[in-house]
């Protein structure tokens, strides 16, 4: 699957400029401006059997200045869309999440309201301008967090340092959220796959036990829901190298979840996909099935709550879970009533999971797709 081509700065100016000409030819027509914003629900999400990915519907809503109910959330939209305008005619610059958000609150003038209240305004904002012009936060350079960890076989070059991810020690290397061609680039790898971990605790295990160096792989972790500077740098290897890659999360409906993102990627973000999801990876574990074949107590799994069962039913109506291994997979979680932390493998030994678990799953082939 080839990934759309990044756009330029220019590029990304004209779109943004394009925001403010709808203010600009409604206010000369004597119209309300409307901004048409892609509704990002699982309600506009597709499907593509063929291309094995979540893609976006052609479902938009109207956000209106003239509206009581949206005034607010428009001229929010318009404060973020200038900030990100300012960012892009200073060259080479990026900046953070939580600092648009504060660049672009202030009290208006004459009332005690603010522009902002809360970050949990102004990233959603940020998100609906990524659908509605098709840009990627990345290209608009604004950057979250950095929360993922990196480490094996591979060498990358980062702001000018060429950076050896086998001499980071056993912490690894932190992955930066803006991991494009420019701004990281992989300079060598001779890695044989990559395993994608849901879990710190056991990415720390994995790394200090070095199985990247026994099996000859790259180690990436998230530490939960993998952010998109972790999931574009595992797209990235998978494409640039055509590396495998396994991923490795809790035996619980958020597990699959989680795979599914990385597979077929986020429904919240669906048009995201073409540069983001893998439809090629594995799910290596935590399954349904493991407790038994590896000898798992039912004392050291959780049972399911409420909210679980829930998730987990909606999860088995979705288009891409409906194989028969996956439907078995989730019948076994809600027919046990219980599911299980990766953790649980310490049960067993500390080493489990390093020295039997994964050799074994890999060796054969025992993945679900």
């Amino acid at each position: 699957m080839v990934a759309a081509k990044r756009k330029s700065t220019k590029e990304v100016q004209n779109l943004l400029e394009s925001m403010a000409d709808v203010v600009v030819d409604a206010a000369k027509k004597g119209q309300d401006p409307a901004y048409q914003i892609p509704v990002r629900a699982l309600s506009n999400v597709e499907f593509n059997p063929k291309k094995r990915i979540i893609e976006m519907g052609k479902n938009k809503t109207a956000r209106q200045f003239f509206n009581l109910g949206m005034a607010k959330k428009f001229m929010q939209t318009v404060l973020i869309t200038d900030a990100l305008m300012e960012l892009q005619r200073q060259d080479n610059l990026s900046t953070s999440l939580r600092e648009i958000y504060y660049r672009t609150k202030h009290t208006i003038k004459g009332t005690s309201e603010n522009t902002f209240d809360d970050q949990n305004e102004s990233d959603p904002l940020i998100e609906d301008l990524e659908v509605t012009l098709a840009l990627l936060r990345e290209e608009l350079h604004v950057r979250a967090e950095s929360s993922g960890t990196i480490v094996g076989p591979v060498t990358i070059v980062e702001g000018g340092d060429t950076i050896d991810c086998t001499r980071q020690g056993k912490a690894g290397k932190t992955v930066p959220s803006i991991v494009e061609p420019g701004e990281l680039d992989i300079k060598k790898c001779s890695a044989d796959f990559v395993l994608l971990i849901e879990k710190g605790t056991q990415f720390n295990r994995l790394s200090e036990d070095k199985f990247w160096k026994k099996h000859n792989c790259i180690l990436l972790t998230g530490n939960g829901q993998p952010p998109r500077g972790v999931r574009r740098l595992t797209r990235r290897l998978h494409d640039e190298y055509r590396l495998p890659v396994y991923v490795l999360v809790d035996n619980d409906p958020w597990g699959y979840y989680i795979y599914s993102v990385v597979k077929q990627g986020s429904i919240n973000l669906a048009f995201e996909s073409q540069r983001m999801a893998i439809p090629d990876a594995k799910f290596i574990g935590l399954s349904s099935l493991d407790p038994e074949s590896y000898g798992l107590p039912r004392n050291v799994g959780i049972k399911l709550s409420e909210q679980d069962v829930r998730r987990t039913k909606e999860v088995a109506g979705y288009p891409w879970f409906q194989k028969k291994e996956w439907q078995r997979e989730i019948k076994q979680m809600l027919t046990s009533g219980l599911k299980y932390e990766l953790d649980a493998l310490a049960n067993k030994d500390f080493r489990f999971l390093t020295t039997d678990y994964l050799p074994k799953k890999l060796k054969t082939k025992d993945w679900l797709d």
